[in-house]
């Protein structure tokens, strides 16, 4: 996995002691490693901690919650784990699994280990600019392509039938970000309850269920030097739902640069060649054959779960409770993220 990492110091990565990983490692898959390990943290992560272990001749990727104020709902390894196992052979590339543990004894909480897989998580228009706009063109059609990929996989097929509850899915994710919400509420938010209420008043019919990932974007795919996709990452959204929402929340990302100044979460789409929200819709609509001309609703809902997820993130950075570098500034984009929800769900469908 290809990207910046966060120095590890002398002995233990934060959140991850090795000697313990190490025996749990020796007793479930004990091939995988052998000899004396070193890790580090993968930067580059706003939610759910991942590292690099090695032991000077292999390495894996070790996933565990972030330190301190996990919500309830929210940081599962094991259905992250379990739906990733699931969509290996599937056109949906995913690393190889090796392990869960949800014993939060052995290294203080849940985690899961899985493969090391080659591949740049392209976050900055910096690091997307030097290859040209017709790369980055590719590179970005092949990120929806992937989305679409994912929604066509049916959940019965792969053992995940009973992954999520499609009915009523809209309803509760409405329900959900509020309850996120006031779990990590520090400071006054202006128009944010005026978003959920705008939520809860006009949710949609929705459509046929599929696999969502819950937080799809470029810098959750690892690319390979040949432009292709080699992963979907970062799954601890997953569930059964409307595949609307994952589109709209792609098309989130796409504005979100244009909000601040300051990179809250990736600026990519800045990038010359990279593909428009107009374009995405188009390129997801003639691929999946899916109805995009009411996305209002979808929308508001994008913005305000981003809102909600950034928001948690600064509360948990003023805390002193995650874990590297780039979170000082992520508070900015709470409040341009909820004006952006209300004016979505106040347009005419």
């Amino acid at each position: 996995m290809t990207d910046a990492r966060d120095a590890a110091p002398d002995g233990d990565p934060p959140g991850l002691p090795l000697d313990r990983l190490r025996g749990f490692l020796d007793d479930t898959v004990p091939d995988l490693l052998s000899g004396p390990l070193s890790g580090r943290v993968v930067a580059g992560g706003k939610s759910n901690l991942t590292y690099e272990v090695g032991d000077g001749t292999r390495s894996v990727i070790v996933r565990r919650p972030p330190l301190g104020h996990v919500l309830a709902t929210a940081h599962d390894m094991g259905r992250e784990h379990r739906v990733i196992t699931a969509l290996r052979d599937t056109a949906v590339p995913v690393p190889m699994t090796y392990a869960v543990c949800d014993d939060p004894d052995v290294i203080g909480a849940p985690f899961y280990v899985m493969e090391r897989v080659d591949g740049t998580p392209y976050r900055f228009e910096a690091q997307l600019q030097p290859l040209g706009a017709a790369r980055v063109r590719a590179i970005s059609e092949r990120m929806v392509d992937t989305l679409v990929a994912l929604h066509a996989v049916d959940p019965e097929s792969v053992g995940l039938g009973d992954f999520g509850r499609p009915d009523g899915f809209l309803e509760r994710q409405v329900r959900r970000w509020k309850q996120q919400l006031d779990a990590s509420r520090g400071r006054d938010l202006p128009g944010i309850d005026e978003l959920h209420e705008r939520l809860a008043e006009s949710v949609p019919a929705q459509g046929d269920p599929t696999i969502v990932h819950g937080d799809f974007r470029l810098d959750n795919l690892l690319v390979t030097g040949d432009d292709e996709v080699s992963a979907v990452l970062d799954w601890e959204m997953a569930t059964l739902g409307d595949p609307l929402t994952d589109v709209a929340l792609l098309e989130a990302y796409q504005t979100l640069p244009l909000m601040m100044d300051s990179v809250a979460v990736s600026d990519v789409s800045r990038t010359p060649g990279f593909i428009s929200g107009p374009e995405l819709r188009q390129r997801y609509a003639a691929a999946s054959g899916r109805d995009l001309g009411h996305l209002s609703f979808h929308l508001g809902l994008a913005y305000f779960k981003l809102a909600v997820i950034l928001e948690g993130i600064h509360y948990r950075y003023t805390r002193g409770q995650t874990v590297g570098s780039g979170f000082a500034r992520i508070g900015e984009a709470t409040v341009p993220l909820v004006t952006a929800g209300l004016a979505a769900v106040k347009e005419k469908s």
